[in-house]
C-alpha cells in the first residue's frame, strides 16, 4: 500500500491514495490553517471507524443477519503531552435490521476488534478501546 502527502500551504496537506482518491487535511485557524478539511488525527479515527464498520457489516451478512444500516459513533481522548497519542477510544455501534440477534452483533464487533480490524488493533497498543452497541429494528 502506498500514499502520497503533498504540502499545499500553511498547514494544509493533500493526501492521495494508491487507489486514486484524494483528501484535503488542514489545521484550525489558531494553528495556522484555514479549517478546510479534517485534521490528520481525525482521519485516523475516521479510517478506524470505516475499518471496523466494514468488518461488522461483512460478518453480519455472512451470518445471514438482515442488516440494513450500521453507524459507529466514536469518542476518543488523547494524551495531554507529545506525542498526543489516543489513550481511550469508545466505539458505539448502532445496528439496524430485521430480527437481528444481539449475540450475532456482539460476535461481529468482537471479531472485528480482536481479529480483523488492523486499524483498531494497532491503536489498541496505546489506547484503551471499548465497544458497545444498540439494535434498531426495521
Amino acid at each position: 500500500m502506498k500514499a502520497r502527502i503533498k504540502w499545499v500551504e500553511q498547514v494544509s496537506f493533500l493526501g492521495e491514495t494508491e487507489s486514486g482518491h484524494a483528501v484535503l487535511m488542514d489545521g484550525p485557524v489558531e494553528g495556522g490553517g484555514r479549517n478546510l478539511g479534517p485534521r490528520p488525527m481525525e482521519m485516523v479515527l475516521l479510517g478506524t471507524g470505516g475499518c471496523t464498520t466494514y468488518d461488522v457489516i461483512h460478518i453480519l451478512k455472512k451470518s445471514r443477519q438482515q442488516v440494513s444500516d450500521c453507524v459507529v459513533e466514536i469518542q476518543a481522548d488523547r494524551a495531554d503531552e507529545d506525542p498526543k497519542v489516543f489513550t481511550r477510544i469508545h466505539f458505539h455501534f448502532v445496528v439496524t435490521g430485521k430480527e437481528l440477534k444481539p449475540e450475532q452483533v456482539e460476535r461481529a464487533i468482537k471479531l472485528s476488534a480482536e481479529k480483523y480490524c488492523s486499524a483498531s488493533i494497532m491503536l489498541g497498543k496505546t489506547a484503551d478501546i471499548t465497544h458497545d452497541f444498540e439494535i434498531i429494528s426495521d
